[in-house]
């Protein structure tokens, strides 16, 4: 059995991308946490917990302050999970359309569904704290009149009808998931895994081209970047930290290129090395 901390209630989509990546497993226990951070504490106290945090999404971008708790964390990353994110529309089962006069959902995902909240124009939307707490909250207090866009396992979790699926107004909604570990559970994780991708982290020095020099380096061992973000440090002005994800064929030369960028650059952290997640 393997558990894993997700943030948000059952339902979450969290939980989805965390079944779906240990499909594997012959069980697989989920210990929903509130926050972020409150992912990386319990994984942080209980070492044979692994956690699983959204890192980007496809059309709201990147969540900086994952990063961040990420790098802070001294948890490794182990896998990524890219999860297509289909948003319907529940009530409770009594309730239709027409019924409803409040839409409950995160604001990501009110965002997401834009287009068909427009045709909706005299329904109150309001913004709450998880897609699948909104579907709990509705089925557990009996709120008439009440929906929520949320997945449609959090629906089906939680005993709700769904009035309409599919409403995200761009079908090609991802987001990718990073699963974090002590560093003891991930070697014996990643004992039998070839890496064929690494997550970074580093500063660099004010020099003209610092960070050309680095992409060069990276260009010549054959390293594709498939990912650069770049966020400020605090209390230091106009100096950032880069979180960069590689992808590679050949680990030794990853190897060689990484040997040949350290010098480059400052507070140089790997923060996992793992096998990248390939469109089937």
């Amino acid at each position: 059995m393997i558990k894993v901390a997700i943030q948000g209630v059952e339902g979450a989509y969290h939980e989805t991308a965390a079944r779906e990546y240990f499909k594997s497993e012959d069980k697989v226990a989920i210990l929903p946490c509130n926050l972020f951070k409150d992912v990386i504490a319990a994984v942080k106290k209980d070492p044979s917990l692994v956690g699983i945090m959204a890192i980007e999404n496809t059309i709201a971008g990147s969540l900086l302050q994952n990063h961040e708790l990420i790098r802070e964390s001294d948890l490794t990353v182990i896998g990524e999970k890219k999860l297509h994110i289909s948003h319907c529309l529940a009530s409770l089962p009594e309730d239709t359309i027409h019924d409803i006069s409040e839409i409950n959902s995160h604001p990501i995902a009110l965002m997401q569904c834009g287009d068909f909240l427009e045709t909706l124009p005299n329904i109150k939307i309001v913004e709450k704290e998880d897609t699948a707490l909104s579907a709990k909250m509705i089925a557990e207090k009996k709120l008439h009149g009440h929906a929520a866009i949320c997945s449609k396992y959090a629906a089906e979790l939680y005993g709700l009808k769904i009035v309409s699926q599919g409403i995200e107004t761009n079908k090609r909604n991802f987001t990718r998931f990073l699963l974090l570990a002590n560093r003891w559970i991930a070697e014996d994780l990643l004992r039998d895994i070839i890496p064929n991708k690494s997550s970074l982290v580093f500063t660099l020095p004010h020099t003209e081209g610092s960070l050309s020099k680095v992409l060069t380096i990276l260009s010549f061992y054959d390293i594709n970047l498939t990912k650069i973000q770049s966020l400020p440090i605090i209390g230091r002005e106009w100096e950032y930290l880069f979180y960069i994800d590689v992808a590679y064929k050949n680990y030794m030369r990853y190897k060689q290129a990484i040997d040949a960028a350290i010098p480059l650059t400052k507070d140089f952290k790997i923060l996992g090395e793992y096998t990248e997640e390939m469109k089937e």
